[in-house]
């Protein structure tokens, strides 16, 4: 049997796609897999039989991918999977900043008791009125899944839309709207847009890159969503411009203690991927991969080591290793495989680590293995 720990409960969809050969069980330290959803891994050691993490959802800034990827541990994402659900709550954020919902709403749970309401409604209704999105402009910083689905319906709802990504030469194939302006860099767009959406991860190049100097590139009274990460925000600078009405309204997934404070701000407590069928999805898709990983070695959606997927094993042996890419693993491995009958041989290499598949139909010895295993910048050898 296959023992599987789960570090946050998971969706029985997911648990269900795992074959019979595979367990659930408590004790994480004889786990060959963990799943886990947003319980913090930083201060987790994690046994030598943990061959990979599987994070059910897209950010992994809860698990600490360097010194997991240095132990031979392979953490994969589901990128895609929750990305509907994020673009609709994204949808409803752009609907509640724009038409003050939330303060009509308000007003009704303050004056339910009120004799005659409906007749008294009418009176005040003119002060939550708002505004339509239709003919607005939205720019998407950000065209991964996510951004590429919200840049779509932002357009089928009548919506002029930017967007602009690392990579634009990725997009050829997204099929996205023929009149929907592109553009090389995130400062482009911010002149024209009344909606700026933030749909990007988090990192050092990243955070805080909603600031003064961005702000002030931007329309008076533009609508800031962010559905990403929190950091991406610099919240003294959002406070003063929200203050002096450059930003209308920011609308946030992730509150903290100054934002969940602040005028202006309409405030979601984590909500974008909490749907039933995000959860599914996550669960199916970090299920698979690690099935597909602990039987086949392929690698599909890591977040430390490259993608490499050799398909189905059918050879005798497929002999998968983890390494780190400073090494010309080729030239040492030659020895071992240079009389042996190999089927195929597969390398890819990020900019630290590389991973190797060979499938091969001699047997393999454990001192083989051993012995290459010893090798300086290995940092695991499989055998299936």
């Amino acid at each position: 049997m296959r023992n599987i720990h789960c570090l946050n409960p998971i969706s029985k969809v997911g648990l269900n796609a795992l074959p019979k050969t595979y367990q659930i069980i408590t004790d994480m330290n004889q786990a060959e897999a963990i799943l886990v959803r947003s319980a913090a891994m930083h201060d987790i050691k994690l046994n030598r039989s943990v061959l990979a993490v599987a994070r059910a959802g897209a950010g992994v800034n809860n698990i600490p991918l360097d010194d997991y990827a240095k132990q031979g541990v392979v953490v994969f994402n589901t990128p895609g999977a929750n990305a509907n659900a994020v673009k609709e709550l994204s949808i409803a954020g752009m609907f509640l900043a724009s038409r003050d919902i939330k303060g009509g709403m308000n007003w009704i749970d303050e004056n339910k008791d009120t004799p005659e309401i409906s007749k008294t409604v009418e009176k005040v209704k003119a002060q939550f009125g708002g505004t339509e999105i239709f003919n607005k402009t939205i720019g998407i910083i950000g065209l991964g899944a996510i951004g590429i689905m919200l840049a779509k319906s932002c357009h089928a709802l009548g919506m002029k839309v930017y967007g602009t990504k690392r990579n634009l030469e990725s997009l050829k194939d997204e099929n996205l709207p023929q009149d929907m302006i592109l553009v090389q860099t995130k400062e482009e767009l911010y002149p024209h847009c009344d909606f700026i959406s933030l749909n990007l991860p988090l990192s050092p190049e990243t955070k805080h890159m909603i600031n003064k100097e961005a702000l002030n590139q931007m329309k008076d009274g533009v609508i800031i969503i962010n559905f990403a990460r929190d950091a991406l925000v610099n919240d003294h600078d959002l406070q003063e411009a929200i203050l002096s009405k450059k930003v209308k309204k920011y609308v946030t997934d992730f509150p903290n203690d100054t934002t969940a404070r602040m005028d202006g701000v309409i405030a979601i407590p984590h909500l974008g991927a909490s749907t039933e069928e995000a959860e599914e999805n996550c669960a199916f898709m970090a299920a698979n991969q690690i099935v597909d990983y602990i039987e086949n070695g392929n690698i599909v959606n890591s977040v430390n080591f490259p993608d490499l997927n050799a398909g189905t094993k059918n050879t005798t042996h497929r002999v998968t290793i983890l390494y780190d890419s400073k090494i010309d693993l080729h030239d040492k491995l030659h020895p071992y495989f240079a009389k042996k009958e190999v089927v195929q041989c597969l390398d890819r290499k990020n900019q630290k680590y590389g991973y190797t598949i060979v499938d091969i139909e001699d047997d393999i010895t454990e001192d083989m293995i051993e012995s290459i295993e010893k090798i300086e910048g290995i940092l695991k050898i499989r055998v299936i």
